[in-house]
């Protein structure tokens, strides 16, 4: 009983020198993170939390080993970052769709994902528990998170971070989709007034929705949760 008291009292202190000269948005943040860190880990992730830009961009350095194939998918997140530039700076050997301009060549390139040793993307949406959520168009992103390349990134904004699967649906549906549907020259109601109308048109980015409940092989994933507010 007396070790058990210890041990709880040096948790305890350790805990509390981690959190000094914290704000309360940054207290709030490392708490969410540790949870959520928890809960991926027992789905099978590796994961981590990177509190700035440039400790995401030092985490994914250290992740990546130098002339690994890299690809992405048509994620801003990893855009925001900067997570983009650095590596096509560096010694990788990139593949990036948007380098070419044919859609052949483009098609190419999303087979290419499959064989590359990392693929970078984001999510949409992730429960509090860990289950992550994606809406796709073309369905090349969620399919080369799903299977192909050694190992997958996600790098997940805490700002999309859910209570349940039906609130994750719910903002990668109303949030996500027609924030990022403004980037294009589509023809779809929730590019008129940024609204989930649960459409049938043929220009819809909502085609394939996936739900993740876990990593499988395991550790094949990792997720990086990090309190910029990137991506939509």
């Amino acid at each position: 009983m007396i070790s058990s008291h210890l041990s709880c009292q040096m948790i305890n202190f350790v805990a509390n020198i981690r959190y000094k000269n914290m704000t309360t948005q940054e207290l709030r943040n490392q708490r969410l993170a540790d949870k959520l860190i928890k809960n991926l880990q027992r789905r099978h992730y590796d994961a981590y939390y990177c509190s700035d830009r440039e400790s995401l961009l030092q985490q994914v350095r250290q992740l990546i080993p130098q002339g690994s194939s890299v690809s992405w998918g048509g994620s801003m997140s990893i855009r925001d970052t900067g997570i983009t530039m650095m590596l096509k700076n560096g010694n990788y050997e990139v593949y990036d769709r948007d380098d070419v301009t044919t859609q052949e060549d483009k098609m190419r390139i999303y087979r290419k994902a499959f064989e590359c040793n990392f693929y970078l993307a984001s999510v949409n949406a992730m429960t509090e528990d860990g289950v992550l959520v994606n809406v796709d168009g073309n369905g090349n992103r969620v399919a080369a998170i799903m299977w192909g390349a050694d190992h997958v990134i996600l790098v997940v904004s805490l700002n999309k971070v859910c209570q349940d699967v039906d609130a994750a649906m719910k903002r990668a549906r109303s949030t996500a989709a027609p924030t990022n549907m403004a980037r294009f020259d589509f023809k779809t109601p929730c590019q008129v007034d940024g609204m989930c109308h649960d459409c049938k048109s043929p220009d819809s980015i909502c085609n394939y929705i996936t739900i993740q409940r876990m990593s499988h092989p395991a550790h094949r994933h990792i997720v990086l949760l990090t309190p910029e507010p990137i991506g939509y």
